[in-house]
């Protein structure tokens, strides 16, 4: 009679797959110190590693241009250690970005006290790239008064404030001591998909922080209070210049109009 096959229990195959795959999983994340798993031919899993990171590497420095430029030769090894070590919350390829983000806040890097604020800057503009949010879902009049109706906020323009000059960080260029007032800035989507940035006052960020949440009140009233913060006279010339700064904020749509 031949020699007949030693039978393996059916529950068992999917446990020992499960190995195997798990075996495989952590080889791919941290070739150096975990072994290759048995039964796969070395010039296979060369292919496999570099396919994988190389995958992640090029969508990261995408998203992450001066980060990468700045890090310059540590960069694969800082690729290489998020790759190894974080755990990302989501599958999605679109979201890897914030998850390199996520994996930067919780190491933060003694030398550069600024680079998880200039991650978030790279960060955001894909964010607000890929959201899912419409002007059009927004139900506004968009030839309302701004001073005696509720200014609507646009949700495709966000403002942003940093303790360190992100937008000017560069190769050529790193801060030393932080910013003694905080950086603010204004992202905007555009109707193409591009995101612009420019600076604001702080008058002019307060003001959006002010109508910024639902049932925020009147554009009159926000301005009212802008000016008890800031501890001048709230009279007709500071009225005239706050509706200037909302009729402004209207024609480059950071502003839709006013609460129907």
């Amino acid at each position: 009679m031949p020699a007949m096959a030693a039978h393996v229990p059916d529950a068992a195959v999917p446990a020992r797959l499960r190995e195997q795959q798990w075996s495989l999983t952590r080889h791919l994340r941290d070739p150096e110190g975990e072994p290759a798993p048995e039964g796969i031919e070395p010039r296979r899993l060369q292919v496999y590693r570099e396919l994988l990171f190389n995958n992640i590497e090029g969508l990261l420095a995408g998203n992450f241009p001066v980060i990468r430029r700045l890090l310059a030769d540590e960069w694969p090894a800082r690729v290489r250690g998020f790759y190894r070590d974080h755990r990302c919350q989501t599958p999605l390829f679109p979201e890897i970005a914030r998850e390199f983000l996520r994996y930067l806040e919780a190491r933060p890097d003694p030398g550069r006290p600024w680079l998880t604020e200039l991650a978030h800057y790279e960060w955001v503009e894909l964010a607000l790239q890929i959201s899912e949010q419409r002007e059009q879902d927004v139900e506004a009049d968009p030839h309302g008064d701004l001073l005696d109706g509720t200014p609507l906020l646009s949700p495709l323009a966000w403002p942003l404030a940093y303790q360190w000059p992100v937008h000017r960080i560069g190769p050529d260029w790193q801060p030393t001591p932080a910013a003694r007032t905080p950086i603010l800035l204004l992202l905007r989507r555009q109707d193409d998909g591009t995101v612009h940035f420019s600076e604001l006052s702080p008058l002019a960020y307060r003001l959006l922080e002010l109508l910024g949440p639902p049932g925020a009140p009147s554009g009159g009233q926000c301005l009212q209070q802008l000016a008890l913060e800031a501890g001048v006279a709230c009279d007709d010339a500071f009225l005239q210049q706050g509706r200037l700064l909302l009729e402004q904020m209207r024609e480059r749509r950071v502003l839709l109009g006013t609460a129907p």
